[in-house]
């Protein structure tokens, strides 16, 4: 399969945007994906803003250009998808405006849970994955990590690691780059960034989860790749590569890595017309 994937360019690391609190925040997205496929290639596609319990879809839209027989797909986590057979050229144009509910930011402190003591829906995400071979990186985790402190003091350590020593640069991975890859390489784009926090996560026993996102304030904008920790009972939001604010992202879909959260998975080659994705502030 074709997995085609988050490519934000030319962005060096900054310190975390933040935004002012507010109780909410209004978000516009515009996503228009223009493709050339071959005959009656297979696709999946997750566009569409997720049905989420920390964010509100207050109006969208989906037009597909030419108009093509849809199936729709909602996950128990409320992350949609579609699938259809497209050919020649297709516009995938997406449309939203999102309510964000305050977003809680990781705490200062926050205990790591024990295995028994998790959800089930939580364990797939202790485990190894195609992008993110945890089971390699346990040694090296407990030696680097393990001493930190708590849940939170761990993963603040394995971000402080990532800032410290990978580097932003587009065009040095592709869609087959593992963490142990970049781990290699010490650079790459969000979705390196974000495989290797997963990786390095659960390598110590901490539940992490892959995230796909539109973002606020992202330059130049394009589809956002972060991930999530459980600790202290809930999922917490993480940008590995700060250069979006939490409170600004607008949640796709999460699974284990970017075979689970690609925005267009093929089943034929496909090639990329052009794509622009906006987000901006709504009143």
């Amino acid at each position: 399969f074709g997995f085609l994937w988050f490519h934000v360019s030319g962005v060096s690391l900054a310190k975390h945007a933040r935004l002012p609190q507010e109780d909410f925040m209004k978000l516009a997205i515009k996503a228009e994906l223009a493709y050339s496929f071959a005959p009656s290639t297979q696709v999946i596609a997750n566009v569409e803003a997720s049905q989420s319990s920390d964010q509100t879809i207050l109006s969208e839209s989906l037009d597909i250009q030419p108009q093509v027989q849809l199936l729709s797909d909602t996950s128990p986590h409320g992350d949609r998808s579609i699938r259809a057979a497209f050919s020649g050229e297709v516009t995938i144009l997406y449309k939203a405006v999102v309510e964000n509910h305050q977003r809680q930011l990781l705490p200062t402190s926050g205990r790591q849970h024990l295995w028994s003591d998790l959800p089930n829906d939580v364990l797939p995400f202790l485990l190894p994955s195609r992008f993110c071979p945890s089971d390699k990186f346990m040694r090296f985790a407990q030696r680097e990590f393990g001493g930190a402190g708590d849940g939170v003091a761990r993963v603040m350590a394995i971000l402080e690691w990532i800032h410290r020593h990978v580097d932003y640069v587009p065009g040095v991975s592709n869609a087959e780059t593992t963490a142990e890859r970049t781990f290699v390489d010490r650079a790459g784009v969000c979705r390196d960034f974000t495989h290797l926090g997963i990786t390095l996560s659960r390598a110590l026993g901490i539940p992490a989860r892959a995230v796909s996102a539109y973002a606020l304030q992202l330059e130049p904008p394009d589809f956002h790749a972060i991930f999530e920790v459980f600790l202290e009972n809930n999922w917490w939001l993480i940008d590995p590569t700060r250069l979006a604010p939490i409170e600004g992202i607008v949640r796709i879909g999460s699974g284990r890595d970017a075979s689970d959260i690609a925005f267009l998975t093929s089943d034929q080659q496909c090639q990329v017309l052009r794509q622009t994705i906006m987000v901006s502030s709504a009143q």
